[in-house]
């Protein structure tokens, strides 16, 4: 039986067209998913106008200045009156989260190797069901453990014995301006504070980068050594390069995370005003400067000037996740 085409349908012969199931919906979800992402960029461009218009005072009245000095003075009664300069606190929260990520980085990526290459099957749940465990505990007990066991450890172990070493002379003033600067151990500094953070970000990445190297197809890896790669080799050019774009993420996301800090940070890090002067001198972060003074701040100036402060470490944390993001688009051309 031959169709008749559309322009001889009989008369009176209704065409039944079916629609998928649930199509009348499809404008309403369209429309919420649509609502969330404007909503989530609006929140976003609100709290970036908010922080700006909040900080402004400071900028107006210090302009480079609060970038670029370490001059932190809330009394208004001293010698020259309030004076605020970020510098320290900027520094400071750079230099403690690079250091966390350098120090971090490597043992995640192991553990999440051992976990995917060379642990026994029986075991591979309960740790990683552990790493994930140790995701989520809460920054302040990392903070109260750090303040009260590893700082009176990593003082009477590692201080106490480096401040008691006489360097040779050829690396005395490296020895003596770099790494010791203006130390006093009792277990608190850039490094302490740094150790803490890597503590704290290293469950996160491993447990991102496990589930990562779970996503390279069996058949992949098989292949690989079946033409004879050994783990290393495996993992060197066939794990890692698979996962390469979302394992920078991943770590983007921990450095993130390093970067606002807070709590833990500002219970042993010393919170000094100043430029560190040595891995093992006192210094502070942004977050810890804010949680410190913000309840004390009893002027309109002090708070702008922390208001400011969350600005620039907003500032800092969107230009980190664009570089991601560029890193990301770089691999994904080539």
């Amino acid at each position: 039986m031959t169709a008749l085409p559309a322009d001889q349908t009989p008369k009176g012969f209704a065409k039944r067209v079916l629609r998928p199931r649930g199509a009348t919906f499809d404008p309403i979800f369209g429309f919420l998913c649509g609502a969330a992402a404007t909503l989530l960029l609006a929140a976003l461009t609100g709290v970036m106008i908010s922080l700006a218009i909040g900080g402004w005072p400071a900028f107006a009245k210090f302009g480079p200045a609060f970038i670029t000095s370490t001059r932190w003075n809330p009394s208004p009664d001293v010698v020259g009156g309030e004076f605020y300069g970020g510098a320290g606190p900027i520094v400071g929260t750079l230099i403690t989260a690079f250091v966390s990520l350098i120090l971090s980085l490597p043992i995640a990526i192991g553990v999440a190797v051992f976990l995917t290459e060379f642990c026994p099957r029986i075991l591979r749940r309960p740790i990683g069901i552990a790493v994930e465990l140790l995701a989520g505990v809460p920054s302040i007990v990392y903070g109260m453990w750090g303040l009260f066991v590893f700082a009176p450890l990593f003082a009477q172990l590692v201080e106490t014995p480096v401040a008691s070493w006489t360097p040779p002379p050829f690396m005395a003033d490296f020895w003596n301006n770099i790494i010791i600067g203006d130390m006093v151990p009792n277990g608190s500094g850039i490094l302490s504070a740094s150790i803490i953070l890597a503590i704290m970000i290293l469950p996160f990445m491993a447990a991102t980068l496990r589930e990562l190297f779970l996503t390279v197809p069996a058949k992949v890896r098989e292949s690989a050594y079946g033409v004879g790669c050994t783990p290393l080799e495996v993992v060197m050019s066939v794990t890692l390069p698979y996962v390469r774009r979302s394992a920078i993420g991943a770590v983007m996301l921990g450095l993130g995370r390093a970067l606002g800090e807070t709590m833990a940070v500002t219970f042993i890090i010393g919170n000094a005003h100043i430029f560190p002067k040595g891995v093992f001198a006192g210094g502070s972060t942004i977050a810890s400067t804010i949680a410190n003074e913000f309840a004390e701040a009893t002027t309109p100036l002090h708070t702008a000037a922390l208001i400011a402060l969350g600005f620039v470490l907003f500032i800092i944390t969107f230009v980190v996740l664009a570089i991601a993001r560029a890193l990301l688009g770089a691999q994904r051309q080539a």
